[in-house]
């Protein structure tokens, strides 16, 4: 039955994309609320992060709250997504220039299995790790209005407290990914 299985993936996949999609709808911004993408979240008005926890694609343990005291670049993706290929490599160029300034960087990667994000991440020599999210239940923990409805991918910035400082819907460039953390990396947020 060689239909079979063509058959099964195609329908794990679109599930995965339906739940991924419903993740992300059920996060839109509340009416007249506004994310003005890659602009700085004022410190008063930042939310907490989830901690997000799990395994990484590679089977690692891996936490948000591991990275507490640096800035965090949170980048959701997934290998079927167009425009997660083409910034893959202007985010393995930032965090090569980055990473010396205390700047981790994260991924949240949607992909319904491991293995597809595991031959992503290789194939674009991604040198950050991503934590798996096939059912968009770590999406689902984000504050409504900071996950973007436009889907992935989406970059976040955390600052080292672990607040959302920086929302950038859509694809994201190594330059805009350095304007949103440079104010950031200066020095310490302002104590909760």
């Amino acid at each position: 039955m060689p239909g079979w299985h063509t058959r099964s993936m195609k329908k794990r996949a679109v599930l995965s994309i339906a739940v991924c999609l419903a993740a992300v709808s059920a996060c839109q911004a509340s009416p007249g609320e506004k994310i003005e993408p890659g602009q700085p979240i004022p410190a008063a008005q930042r939310q907490a992060a989830p901690d997000l926890e799990g395994a990484s694609l590679d089977g690692a343990r891996l936490r948000l709250a591991d990275y507490r005291g640096k800035v965090v670049v949170l980048n959701g993706w997934a290998s079927w997504c167009g425009p997660c290929r083409a910034e893959a490599p202007e985010l393995t160029a930032a965090q090569k220039h980055l990473a010396a300034k205390g700047v981790q960087f994260f991924g949240l990667n949607t992909d319904a299995d491991s293995a597809s994000g595991r031959a992503f991440q290789k194939e674009h020599g991604l040198p950050y790790p991503s934590l798996a999210d096939p059912g968009g239940k770590h999406v689902l923990k984000f504050p409504r209005e900071t996950v973007p409805l436009t889907g992935i991918p989406f970059t976040l910035v955390i600052d080292r407290s672990g607040h959302i400082a920086a929302v950038n819907p859509g694809t994201i460039t190594e330059r805009e990914v350095t304007d949103m953390v440079t104010p950031l990396i200066g020095g310490r947020t302002a104590s909760r």
